[in-house]
C-alpha cells in the first residue's frame, strides 16, 4: 500500500509517501518538509493565521515535488493520511481539506491521524524497530508525556507536564536570554560551549513520587540567575548548559521510573526535543544499564513531518479504518481515545 501523508498541524508543511511493501527505512519512498521559521521569526513565535495561509501556498507544490522524488504519480497512490489534530485549527483544515479532496478525486480511502501518535510511531519506520509493549517519551514544543504502549492504538498516559512542555521551556528560556527565534536549538547549541557543573539548577518534581513534569519553576530559576549574572558570553553559555542538564536529567529520571512502572526496558523517544544530542546519549546509557534499549527516529523525523503521518496512516488503513467525506479536524484530541489497530 502506497500512502501519501500530509502534516500541517502548526508551522511545518510536511508531505511523504510510505510504501508498506518495503521493509524498514526503505518504506519511506520520499518526504519533504517546508519550515515557516523565517516567516514567524519577525514575531518571535507562530502566528496562526499566517501559518494557515502559508500552508495553502506551499502544500500542493510540495505534494507534486514529493511524488516526483518518489517516482510516482497520483494514480499510484492507494490511500491518503492527514493530521487531524491536535494543532492549530486553521492549519489543520488546510491539510485535511487537501487530503480529503485528493482521496475523493482518486477514489482511494483517507484516514485521519493523531499528530502525537505519528511522533510515537516514527521510530518504528527505522530498521530493527521496537515491538510493543514499550514506554514512549513524547517530548516536543507542545507536549511532554510518558505513555505506556501496550499495542499500536492502545495507549495509557503515565505522566505529563503540568505547565510548560520541555520544548516550550527551551524556547522561553532562550528568549529571556536574548537568543533568536526559534530559541530551543539556539540554546542547545550555546550549551555546547558551557562548562559542565558551573551552574546547577533544580531537577523539578524528581524529589517526590510520580511521573508528571513541571518546567515553569526551572524557567524562573534560570531567569533569576540570568538577571543576577554579568551576562557575559561564557556566563550565558554556562547558564544554557545548566538549564539543558537539568531538563535532560529530569527527563531521564522520569523515564527510568516509567519503565519500572510499566515493567519493560524498551524506551521510544519522539518529538522535536528527541533530536537533542545530550538527551539521546543519556537515555541510551540509562536504558543500556538496565539491559534494555532506547529507540529514536532519525533526527530529520523528530520534528513535524509528513513521513510519520504517512506511516501511522498506512497502519490504520491496512487495519481497515476509513474516514467519511466530511472534512473534520480535532484541535484538542486525547490519544487514549484512539481505536486499536
Amino acid at each position: 500500500m502506497r500512502v501519501l501523508g500530509i502534516e500541517t498541524s502548526c508551522d511545518e508543511t510536511g508531505v511523504a509517501v510510505y510504501d508498506t511493501a518495503l521493509a524498514g527505512s526503505a518504506g519511506l519512498r520520499a518526504h519533504a518538509v517546508y519550515s515557516q521559521i523565517a516567516l514567524h521569526a519577525e514575531y518571535g513565535g507562530v502566528v496562526p493565521e499566517l501559518a494557515s495561509r502559508d500552508h495553502v501556498r506551499k502544500l500542493l507544490p510540495l505534494v507534486r515535488q514529493t511524488l516526483a522524488e518518489a517516482g510516482l504519480s497520483t494514480a499510484d497512490l492507494d490511500g491518503v493520511a492527514y493530521t487531524a489534530g491536535p494543532g492549530l485549527v486553521g492549519a489543520l483544515l488546510v491539510g485535511a481539506g487537501t487530503a480529503r479532496a485528493l482521496a475523493w478525486a482518486l477514489e482511494v480511502p483517507a484516514v485521519a491521524v493523531h499528530h502525537m501518535e505519528g511522533h510515537l510511531l516514527a521510530p518504528l519506520m527505522e530498521d530493527d524497530p521496537p515491538e510493543p509493549p514499550f514506554v514512549a517519551l513524547l517530548v516536543s514544543g507542545g507536549h511532554t508525556q510518558l505513555v505506556a504502549v501496550d499495542a499500536i492504538g492502545r495507549y495509557r498516559l503515565l505522566g505529563e507536564t503540568l505547565d510548560d512542555a520541555a520544548g516550550e521551556a527551551f524556547d522561553k528560556t532562550a528568549k529571556l536570554m536574548g537568543l533568536p527565534y526559534p530559541g530551543g536549538p539556539q540554546l542547545a547549541a550555546l550549551a555546547e560551549q558551557g562548562t559542565p557543573g558551573a551552574l546547577r539548577f533544580a531537577r523539578p518534581m524528581t524529589d517526590r513520587p510520580g511521573l508528571d513534569f513541571s518546567f515553569s519553576g526551572l524557567k524562573t530559576q534560570v531567569l533569576l540567575a540570568w538577571q543576577q549574572s554579568d551576562q557575559a558570553p561564557q556566563t550565558r553559555a554556562d547558564i544554557a548548559r545548566g538549564f539543558e542538564d537539568a531538563v535532560v536529567d529530569t527527563l531521564a529520571i522520569k523515564c527510568g521510573r516509567a519503565l519500572d512502572a510499566a515493567g519493560c526496558d524498551t524506551l521510544v523517544v519522539a518529538g522535536g526535543v528527541g533530536a537533542n544530542k545530550r538527551l539521546r546519549a543519556q537515555l541510551q546509557a540509562m536504558c543500556a544499564q538496565r539491559g534494555g534499549r532506547a529507540c529514536f527516529p532519525r533526527p530529520a523525523l523528530c520534528t513535524d513531518n509528513g513521513a510519520m503521518i504517512a506511516f501511522a496512516g498506512a497502519l490504520r488503513l491496512e487495519a481497515g479504518q476509513r474516514e467519511d467525506a466530511q472534512v473534520k479536524v480535532t484541535p484538542r484530541w486525547d490519544m487514549a481515545a484512539l481505536p486499536a489497530v
